[in-house]
């Protein structure tokens, strides 16, 4: 080598030397990372697990899950999730185009989350006056930790998954600061659920 490419790979090595001592100092101006950003909508199972969800519901039985979000959204949020009940013909929300299900909501529930903390609450839920006739199911009322919904939802028999289908949709909203408004933040689960009669 050179003497000229000596003096070149010295002064980058001393370059890279001073920006790896100074990174520290240097980080405390410039703004911290974004990252990814995002609230996380979550469902456990009656034993807080990932397993044994309900599915196969009787009218006047008691079922019961855990519902969570946890916010990572480096700040503090307002949420809203709303709980509804759906049946094969209604539509279901799109978060590839950000529109909730059109269907009203039964049950709310609102609460702040600080930055890197979590949010979880026990959901009960049973049917009350529901019925199963011939090759369609109604629901007629609907309870949700206690309060009582009327809900008159019908449900055809599925030939092809043999059930009354119906689903129980948890949207997740988030309070805008720009807009004023609590917004659909592009998360649900659902719970699917087949109304039965008897024991199984």
């Amino acid at each position: 080598m050179k003497l000229e490419d000596y003096k070149l790979v010295f002064a980058a090595v001393s370059l890279i030397g001073i920006l790896v001592i100074a990174s520290p100092v240097i980080s405390m101006f410039l703004p911290p990372s974004q990252g990814d950003q995002f609230s996380e909508l979550y469902l456990l199972g009656p034993e807080h697990g990932t397993e044994d969800y309900p599915f196969n519901i009787m009218t006047g039985q008691s079922y019961s899950v855990y519902v969570g979000v946890a916010n990572h959204l480096d700040a503090s949020a307002y949420y809203a999730l709303y709980v509804k009940l759906r049946n094969q013909t209604d539509l279901r929300p799109n978060p590839e185009t950000g529109t909730p299900s059109p269907m009203q909501p039964l049950y709310e529930c609102r609460f702040s989350i600080k930055d890197g903390d979590n949010w979880e609450e026990q959901l009960t839920f049973s049917a009350l006056n529901a019925s199963i006739s011939a090759n369609q199911s109604v629901i007629r009322q609907l309870m949700i930790n206690g309060v009582k919904f009327d809900v008159n939802k019908p449900s055809l028999w599925s030939s092809n998954s043999s059930v009354f289908f119906y689903q129980l949709v948890l949207e997740l909203w988030l309070y805008n600061e720009k807009s004023g408004s609590i917004q659909f933040n592009d998360r649900y689960v659902d719970i699917p659920l087949n109304l039965t009669i008897g024991s199984y």
